[in-house]
């Protein structure tokens, strides 16, 4: 059903009935009200996915022949259409028009504060079938989901070690080349990336957002309360394939399985000897520079690992 009223100009406007959004014309109210009858009758030919709009199929068609008709000039990026393209820019102009009204926090694009208010809300939609863990994004399920085949596609050429994503990869490689470009304006403490720089920033601040609704206790991330919300539960979801012993974290199970295998992928670029964790190479690393860097607060007796310190107060 359609209004029609007479403009000033002598144009009539037609306005929907279901929103009242003024259109002007019947073509373009026809159009418009495939948003409350879900008409889609524009189908892609490869995907068969479905499109209210002819000019939205022709943009989707470019995902698969890799057109990208837009090019940035600042630094010569193309983008498959003009809205792509204006996000993109954002990265050099610095602008980020979408704010979150609970914190404040700007962001470049709607998506992105969508996915940050469910850290307000708590709101996780994304679940694993096997263990039952959330997530607040489908790109995190789909990584999770890598933990339970065993799938880490992602491999390091220097020390053999891989990952299950790509940006886990290249954080580790940042061990091997010592790159910390992500530095505390506080304490000039640095890091190997902005989210480890973020989660320290907390320190300063006495920040922990997160808390647990049966003992109270606080953390600066949500991973961190997930983790300790296992203590309450006893859930272990992650298990030894070869003997079934179960952990809580993903990282423990890691280094436990190398006993199985004999795998030390950590090596001292000195002396050659290998390590199962990085951590056990940092420590034997300090025999061959002298370094000390705990010390006891009762007599100032100094130690190459935290071990070795405890056991000395004992």
């Amino acid at each position: 059903m359609e209004f029609k009223y007479e403009r000033p100009t002598g144009k009539k406007s037609i306005f929907c009935s279901d929103c009242g959004k003024d259109c002007k014309s019947s073509s373009e109210l026809k159009i418009h009200q495939r948003v409350h009858n879900g008409e889609k009758p524009y189908c892609c030919s490869d995907c068969r996915k479905l499109f209210s709009r002819s000019n939205s199929l022709k943009v989707h068609l470019r995902i698969h022949t890799g057109e990208k008709s837009h090019c940035c000039a600042d630094c010569g990026k193309r983008c498959k259409d003009s809205s792509e393209l204006k996000i993109h820019q954002r990265v050099h102009t610095g602008e980020k028009p979408h704010h979150c009204s609970d914190c404040g926090k700007s962001f470049s694009t709607s998506q992105t504060l969508k996915l940050h208010q469910r850290t307000h809300t708590g709101e996780k939609s994304f679940s694993c079938d096997q263990c039952g863990k959330s997530f607040t994004q489908s790109s995190c399920l789909k990584s999770h989901h890598k933990i339970h085949t065993g799938e880490k596609p992602y491999s390091c050429a220097q020390c053999g070690n891989c990952f299950v994503t790509s940006s886990n990869l290249i954080s580790h490689q940042r061990t091997h080349t010592g790159d910390k470009s992500y530095s505390c304006d506080q304490c000039g403490k640095s890091f190997g990336t902005s989210q480890n720089l973020m989660l320290h920033q907390r320190t300063h601040m006495g920040e922990k957002p997160y808390s647990c609704g049966q003992c109270g206790k606080s953390f600066t991330t949500s991973s961190h309360l997930t983790v300790h919300q296992r203590r309450h539960t006893g859930e272990k979801p992650y298990s030894c394939d070869q003997c079934g012993k179960s952990f809580v974290t993903s990282g423990p199970l890691a280094k436990y399985q190398r006993t199985h295998t004999g795998e030390k992928p950590y090596s001292c670029d000195q002396c050659g000897k290998s390590f199962v964790t990085s951590s056990r190479l940092i420590v034997h690393q300090r025999t061959h520079t002298g370094e000390k860097s705990h010390s006891c607060y009762q007599c100032d007796k100094r130690y190459s690992d935290k071990r070795s310190l405890i056991k000395h107060q004992k």
